[in-house]
């Protein structure tokens, strides 16, 4: 058993993880700036605490007596929340430094820091029939304004406290992480969801179309909460992954495949109507797994059907709830 601090604990993949954790019999300690009525999840078994961990002194506070500290607190959400507020995510840059800095006062020994694919540089990412994007391709580095930078910064940040000060570091790079319990309908949400929750609406409300963000021709790849769950605590736990590495499938597929996919789930079939001025991301975004492969001898398995079904329904009965 060791005592570990989840930092974003309250929010979704935070509050997956900490479920994890606690199943196998750790001490976990939960630190959001959310009150816990907001949280996702929020366990009865783990030290619930809320801190607004940009300050230090929170910090301080959320790391004192743990062992492991899992960073996933980050101010962000979809790409509509990421291009309107470049610098609310670029303020997230106090939460990883002052809790490395707090990490290393109360002598912590692993930390882990949940990074994004959107430091990867842009001019890599101009054509949809991308093939797969390699933890090399960060540099030179030309990320994504505010949200990519702040994450490749704090990416740096943890290597060199590792060669500094001795705190072993591990980076994930996430790729698109969806799955049940997480935003679906605040502003915050990513393509997964806000599809499904476009989708599970027409079917309830029997009005046959959706707005498609772009012209659905942006391809991705996304992996269900169970495998970044997974994933991270293997990257976490690794001697061989020392430097940022991709935690993500290789299933690619186009926003329009994605509806395709949740329609088949509804079993409807929807008129799209494609809204080319919102925001749209990068033209292709794809992981390249040969590294966690050859270093962790895995990687993320879920099949996207799969994990979209889980997630549409959950989506679909929160509408139901919401509409009671």
């Amino acid at each position: 058993m060791k005592k570990i601090l989840v930092a974003g604990g309250g929010g979704f993949i935070g509050g997956h993880l900490v479920n994890d954790l606690i199943k196998q019999g750790h001490s976990v300690r939960c630190a959001d700036n959310k009150p816990t009525a907001d949280w996702w999840q929020a366990h009865p078994q783990a030290d619930n605490r809320v801190l607004n961990l940009s300050d230090i002194a929170a910090c301080k506070q959320a790391t004192e007596g743990m062992e492991v500290v899992y960073n996933l607190a980050a101010d962000m959400g979809g790409m509509g929340f990421i291009e309107n507020n470049k610098a609310l995510c670029m303020l997230s840059v106090l939460i990883n430094t002052h809790l490395l800095m707090a990490a290393r006062e109360s002598g912590v020994s692993r930390y882990f820091y949940a990074s994004s694919a959107c430091v990867y540089a842009a001019n890599k990412q101009l054509s949809p029939e991308i093939t797969g994007l390699k933890e090399e391709d960060a540099y030179p580095a030309m990320p994504e304004d505010g949200y990519g930078w702040e994450k490749l910064f704090s990416e740096r940040m943890c290597r060199h406290f590792s060669e500094d000060f001795g705190i072993i570091t591990r980076v994930a790079r996430y790729h698109n992480v969806y799955g049940p319990k997480g935003s679906w309908n605040c502003g915050r949400e990513k393509a997964p969801a806000a599809i499904c929750r476009k989708v599970a609406t027409a079917k309830i409300t029997g009005k046959h179309e959706i707005e498609i963000w772009g012209d659905g021709n942006q391809t991705r790849s996304f992996q269900y909460i169970d495998d970044c769950v997974k994933g991270t605590q293997l990257i976490l736990n690794s001697e061989t992954v020392t430097m940022p590495i991709n935690l993500g499938t290789e299933e690619k597929v186009t926003i329009n495949q994605l509806v395709d996919i949740a329609e088949d789930i509804a079993g409807i079939k929807l008129t799209r109507r494609y809204n080319l001025s919102a925001p749209k991301g990068v033209n292709g975004r794809n992981s390249d797994n040969s590294l966690i492969r050859q270093l962790l001898g895995w990687e993320p398995k879920i099949a996207l059907r799969e994990g979209l079904e889980q997630t549409y329904r959950w989506i679909h009965d929160q509408i139901l709830t919401a509409q009671q």
